[in-house]
């Protein structure tokens, strides 16, 4: 995890410095409207990615970078200037920052940075577009559609599918362990999947014998470059972004699978510690987060529990509109 966090550091440093090579302006001496310059390119860019040689013509309606992802972006520029900062190399960091403070009376004085926060709700597609993306990967091949099931069964986050090892699999039981070491918590846990997620386990390992006849990580690549290699999360992101475009749901992540997922145990009653234990969540907050019921089902919540109640307590409003 801790390589893949440097990795990313290195790619945002470099990708600004590029940037400011192409204004023709030193990153050494950068001020604060080259940082909203850069973050206006950000926001123009095209998303990455394709639809992999499908038929596709959903490319222009894929989403722009969000708001966490500008954000982070941000991060990495200026803790790069604050290390300069510290270095000596410049006096002032030119990304600012946004501040809370207080005035008299203890009302709140407040200084926003450059991009605000936005606490964005996850995007769960409903049951018409679930059955649409289901129905777009029937013509995927064994591999995608066992990695699809296995990610909104077991609820897995992408690094986490993408390290399964033929070992961590007990069939007979239809258990899987996701090792500690490849958790973002480093907390590993045992789940159980589906029984139409075993017949596609069975169906894929006759074809990942053709790749490789040793034990090991589950997902082999097939592309003839990386033939027999473990399967990268860039390359599931990739199937999974494809497989959103052609199902109309461009929308579609690696990780919707898993909002997906622990959603629907909301839905059915599981308690929340237990949605916890079955996410691999330390904190109850995390688990609060990934839990975002319909309206439909608050609305059927509201008429089973407390729709007798507002209407007697809003009755006299009722009444003088009589």
């Amino acid at each position: 995890m801790y390589a893949n966090t440097v990795a990313a550091y290195a790619r945002g440093v470099t990708d600004f410095a590029a940037f400011c090579r192409r204004q023709g302006v030193d990153p050494i001496d950068v001020r604060r409207g080259i940082i909203a310059a850069y973050l206006a390119d950000l926001h123009a860019r095209p998303p990455g990615g394709g639809c992999a040689g499908r038929v596709c013509n959903l490319t222009a309606l894929a989403p722009q970078p969000s708001n966490a992802s500008l954000r982070h972006r941000l991060t990495i520029i200026r803790l790069f200037y604050d290390y300069l900062v510290e270095e000596g190399v410049r006096t002032t960091n030119p990304v600012a920052r946004g501040r809370r403070g207080k005035l008299g009376g203890g009302s709140q004085r407040g200084e926003r940075g450059l991009i605000p926060v936005h606490h964005v709700l996850p995007w769960i597609p409903s049951e018409a577009q679930w059955k649409s993306i289901l129905t777009a990967a029937r013509t995927e091949p064994i591999r995608n559609r066992l990695m699809l099931a296995l990610a909104y069964d077991c609820a897995l986050r992408r690094e986490e599918l993408c390290a399964l090892d033929t070992s961590d699999f007990d069939p007979a039981h239809r258990l899987v362990t996701i090792r500690a070491e490849t958790t973002k918590t480093k907390a590993g846990r045992v789940v159980p999947y589906s029984a139409v997620t075993g017949e596609l386990l069975a169906a894929y390992l006759p074809a990942r014998r053709t790749l490789s006849r040793t034990r090991g990580p589950l997902f082999l690549s097939t592309s003839p470059r990386n033939r027999a290699m473990p399967i990268s999360k860039w390359t599931w992101s990739k199937v999974v972004y494809a497989l959103g475009c052609c199902a109309g749901e461009p929308k579609l992540g690696t990780h919707t699978m898993r909002h997906l997922c622990l959603t629907d145990l909301a839905r059915v009653g599981w308690d929340i510690h237990e949605i916890a234990r079955f996410a691999g969540h330390r904190s109850i907050q995390s688990t609060l987060l990934y839990i975002h019921l319909s309206a439909r089902d608050l609305s059927a919540k509201f008429a089973a529990t407390a729709a007798e109640l507002h209407e007697a307590r809003l009755a006299s409003i009722a009444e003088l509109q009589l």
